[in-house]
């Protein structure tokens, strides 16, 4: 990572006044040398499949310390952690619930489960046994680029994703939906067949491309995906690929995205530390605080806060136990 990539905190507009509380809806934690193995981290190292380029500098450990370092001075009250791509997701689970016990974040977690696999619902099963979990992350197969096409098992097309929500729905958890901006189209009309189910569109849908018609685009799948009101956004990781960070384009980003979803429908998050190969959080902070100054107290509130805390069913009062108190 270069250093000149990162935005720099005082270069970020400091007159916007920040939040007394946030819940970070979206970040990752790992420790490398313990039990839980991250292929992506410890074994292969492909840049040309990661969504910023090079990430030496994430193949370290990241545990609670670190997101406090990272965060520091950020009035973080609550978090929901994400799976972190790990080759064994229920002793991932079972690891964050033993920090838990220990730390107020992570206070949720989005565990993976391969949807689609013949023993989905007894994975399932395990995973909604932990009292943290409230979703799902699992990745439909998507194409490179947005000019190809990919059919077949695993993408959008796949018939078997209604039923495959609907065991996620049966046993009370979320799904968190990560595809780039060229297939929001599709995955909209797939979750208009699907059955009830609440859906978390993370990273904003991932407007890689910058350009008029890419934003076009980009703006046309979301307004599909807003139109089903169970299905929320995440206004997380803006960082481009081997870009350096604008701050202004950005901003820009979330205010298009707030307008489509609506205030309720939003939800800040950090996606760090990935994000923290283009910005570092106090950064990352000042351009949410700059983009969302002409909302309201109240909107501005349910978008730092209160909607995570709705749509994740965080329990507050767990969290406000002394850490030995804490339970899990």
């Amino acid at each position: 990572m270069c250093s000149q990539r990162i935005a720099d905190p005082d270069a970020a507009d400091t007159e916007v006044g920040l939040p007394d509380a946030i819940v970070d809806a979206h970040h990752h934690l790992w420790r490398l040398d313990g039990d839980v193995r991250y292929p992506w981290l410890q074994e292969a190292y492909d840049p040309a499949r990661f969504i910023l380029g090079p990430y030496e500098t994430l193949r370290h450990d990241f545990g609670v310390a670190e997101f406090l370092s990272a965060s520091r001075g950020a009035p973080v009250v609550a978090s929901v952690h994400v799976e972190a791509e790990c080759s064994d997701s229920l002793s991932e689970t079972r690891w964050l619930h033993q920090v838990a016990m220990q730390h107020p974040i992570p206070s949720v977690v989005v565990a993976w489960v391969d949807l689609l696999a013949d023993d989905a619902n007894e994975r399932l099963v395990e995973q909604a046994a932990y009292a943290l979990v409230r979703g799902v992350r699992f990745k439909p197969r998507t194409s490179a680029a947005p000019d190809d096409r990919t059919d077949g098992p695993g993408t959008l097309n796949d018939p078997r994703w209604p039923q495959a929500l609907e065991r996620v729905a049966g046993h009370g958890l979320s799904w968190d939906l990560r595809v780039p901006f060229w297939h929001l189209d599709e995955a909209a009309a797939m979750l208009a067949d699907a059955p009830a189910i609440d859906v978390v569109l993370e990273h904003a849908g991932l407007p890689w491309d910058r350009s008029d018609v890419g934003l076009a685009r980009w703006r046309r799948g979301m307004a599909a995906l807003a139109a089903l009101p169970r299905v929320s956004v995440k206004l997380s990781e803006f960082g481009l690929r081997d870009t350096v960070w604008n701050e202004m384009q950005n901003r820009e980003i979330i205010r298009d995205t707030i307008d489509i979803f609506g205030t309720e429908r939003c939800m800040f998050a950090s996606n760090f530390p990935v994000a923290g190969l283009r910005i570092t959080y106090q950064a990352l902070l000042r351009t949410f605080a700059a983009a969302m100054a002409d909302r309201s107290e109240a909107a501005r509130r349910a978008i730092w806060h209160d909607n995570a805390i709705r749509l994740y069913r965080i329990d507050m009062s767990r969290l406000d136990k002394p850490d030995k108190q804490r339970e899990t």
